[in-house]
């Protein structure tokens, strides 16, 4: 009978492959499954038919585990008749970095931190008219039963109460108070409306609550968060485009190099696949995890194929140095990536850099405002996505822009506290206090569009193949397609390298 890693394996195949009865357990004992579990899987990923694994596909999976990935060597093929008329249009830009402080971790540090979270974000509420004629907390006692009132809190604590109501303590500078959302008892759409944005209340989140006091209780008729005004985006005079892109990870055995080199000799018009594009870029965008690094998380160094921070690093910048001159590039850390892990997170160190120099590469910090030909974009690596996803209804990692949905409305690049690591700063730089033309993460590996109220929601996928942690999640990533932003036309396009 099959015992230890045996019986993982057929436990994680089960439904994606079946294990020929000639394997067995000293075949994948003293094995990484990590590892192997996710050669396996890219090996049967684009096989049809049914999907056996025998000794012959295990040998092939455990020689590409101990294969050393070199580096593709990357040739740049510029095309006679490639005359990018981007190289023709002057840049137009500005970076607004994110001031990174630095903090003890202390009660009052906390405390600060949160006072200008709520107080910013109080302002942008009340700003556009969402949020008028609110009274302070404490004022709602002063009220007899029956009178409309509106305020502006953040949320302590969201409960379901045996009945099935939303109950929320919500807090201001001058008190609490006990909100109330009933249950619908009929199918009345403004109820099951008002239900729905309660059931997607979340603690920390800071809403403008407009409703009835009644006793101890405060019954709750509208709910709303800072949100965004519905504006028609900014346009470029220039036919110029933007390239966006994240989640490199060079360094892992599951890089996908070939296709990156690709990108890179598109850029370069080496490459027939929509052309037109590559003739425009002006801009190329990186939002995180550039490499995998090292010491990330537990057992990194079996999936590794560069164990080395600085030749990883030696390595992008390799990549990097092939774009041509006249395309400004800017570059900002993510959770892999060698800076800290919380929040806002610094440029990348330039001893990393390895005394590479080019004055059209930028080094960034995370998050980071761009006005790239007048188009406002921020980019935000995206490591937040993970705990919206798990504690926001409706949010899913098959649907990428769901989770940045919610944190644009909350107008917080990192609304839930606790899960995602932040730095307790004075001045809370994750509010998004500018309303941006593009907002653009990664970080989840896959890629999506969507608009919301005027702004380009983008998630720009990775170059990186399935990895056994996302086979785990059941997630299926969208690698090696470039998501490309018209600043003239605000169209946006997918490139496809995997070709």
């Amino acid at each position: 009978m099959a015992d230890g890693n045996l019986i993982e394996l057929a436990n994680r195949l089960s439904g994606k492959a079946m294990i020929s009865s000639e394997i067995t357990e000293d075949d994948v004992k003293s094995v990484d499954m990590e590892s192997l579990i996710a050669h396996i899987i890219g090996r049967f990923e684009n096989k049809d038919g049914m999907k056996i694994l025998d000794k012959k596909e295990l040998r092939l999976a455990l020689a590409g585990m101990a294969e050393k990935k070199e580096p593709v060597q990357i040739e740049v093929i510029r095309s006679s008749d490639f005359k990018p008329q981007a190289k023709d249009i002057g840049a137009k830009y500005s970076i607004r970095n994110t001031r990174i402080e630095r903090s003890n971790n202390t009660v009052g540090d906390f405390v600060d931190y949160f006072k200008d979270r709520f107080s910013k974000l109080r302002d942008i509420m009340k700003s556009y008219g969402g949020a008028g004629g609110t009274v302070s907390i404490s004022a709602i006692k002063q009220y007899i039963s029956g009178r409309e009132v509106g305020v502006i809190g953040m949320v302590y604590e969201r409960t379901v109460t045996k009945n099935g109501h939303v109950m929320m303590t919500l807090e201001d500078e001058t008190g609490t108070a006990k909100v109330l959302v009933y249950k619908p008892q009929i199918k009345e759409k403004k109820a099951i409306d008002l239900f729905d944005t309660a059931s997607k209340v979340v603690k920390d989140d800071i809403i403008y609550i407009k409703g009835k006091v009644s006793g101890p209780f405060f019954i709750a008729n509208t709910i709303s968060w800072p949100g965004m005004p519905v504006r028609v985006r900014r346009r470029s005079d220039e036919d110029v485009a933007i390239a966006l892109l994240s989640d490199v990870h060079i360094g892992n055995k599951l890089f996908l190099d070939k296709q990156f080199a690709k990108f890179i000799e598109w850029l370069n018009g080496g490459v027939d696949n929509r052309k037109d594009l590559a003739n425009k870029i002006k801009y190329v965008v990186v939002g995180g995890d550039l490499v995998d690094g090292v010491g990330v998380y537990p057992g990194q160094d079996k999936e590794l194929s560069i164990p080395d921070i600085y030749e990883q690093y030696s390595v992008f910048f390799d990549y990097m140095e092939k774009v041509p001159e006249y395309v400004e590039v800017f570059v900002l850390p993510g959770n892999h990536d060698a800076v800290q892990r919380a929040e806002p997170q610094p440029q990348i160190n330039k001893k990393l850099l390895g005394g590479f120099e080019r004055p059209n590469i930028h080094v960034v910090a995370n998050p980071c405002y761009l006005n790239l030909h007048g188009v406002k974009v921020l980019s935000y690596h995206g490591a937040s996505l993970d705990s919206v996803i798990q504690n926001i209804a409706g949010c899913s990692y098959s649907n990428a822009t769901s989770a940045m949905k919610e944190i644009a409305k909350r107008r917080h690049l990192s609304p839930i506290y606790g899960n995602n690591v932040i730095t307790p700063c004075k001045n809370d730089a994750l509010v998004i206090d500018e309303v941006p033309d593009v907002l653009h993460m990664g970080h989840i590996h896959k890629n999506g569009y969507e608009e919301f109220h005027g702004t380009a929601l983008v998630n720009s996928g990775t170059w990186q193949a399935r990895t056994s942690f996302l086979v785990k999640q059941g997630h299926i990533p969208t690698p090696a397609l470039l998501s490309v932003y018209e600043a003239r036309t605000t169209s946006m396009a997918f490139v496809d390298f995997n070709g």
